[in-house]
């Protein structure tokens, strides 16, 4: 059963991540899937509009967004900024994974930047990344407050 995060917003070194933006517990039959879940929480939140789902899309085929570790970070490039209104992000968990080529991603983080807003969404994640331990937590929690709070910096315990 999916499961979202429900904490008081707070400022964050990932200002473009709320909260409700975070969900776990999710299962997707493949990449498209789970990207299109992403592109429509990025729509619905009204920071890009619907094609920047497609662009997404395209972006896959043309390479993958798979990142390693158990993450893929879809996004738009190019002609797609211009359906970005303004820098949005979701973190999607599928515990059992998505099959992204022969890879499996357990986080798929959706990303619609504006400018450079993004940068420090890829630092942070970046970050979390390289410690395999808190990685690991974030593939496997079940509350989405905790990763919510994992990648904000709110919060150290599970």
């Amino acid at each position: 059963m999916e499961k979202l995060a429900t904490m008081p917003q707070k400022p964050s070194r990932l200002a473009a991540l709320r909260p409700q933006d975070v969900r776990t517990g999710l299962s997707a039959a493949d990449k498209y899937e789970a990207i299109r879940m992403a592109g429509e929480m990025l729509t619905a939140r009204g920071c890009v509009d619907a094609g920047y789902i497609e662009a997404m899309i395209e972006r896959e085929n043309v390479v993958t967004t798979y990142i390693g570790e158990g993450v893929a970070i879809p996004h738009g490039v190019g002609e797609a900024k211009s359906l970005i209104h303004s820098t949005g992000l979701c973190v999607l968990q599928f515990p059992a994974g998505v099959p992204f080529g022969d890879d499996l991603a357990y986080l798929v983080v959706g990303i619609a930047g504006k400018e450079d807003e993004h940068l420090p969404i890829l630092q942070a994640l970046a970050n979390m990344m390289l410690d395999e331990e808190s990685f690991d937590q974030l593939r496997h929690a079940t509350d989405p407050a905790f990763i919510y709070a994992r990648l904000t910096g709110g919060g150290e315990q599970a």
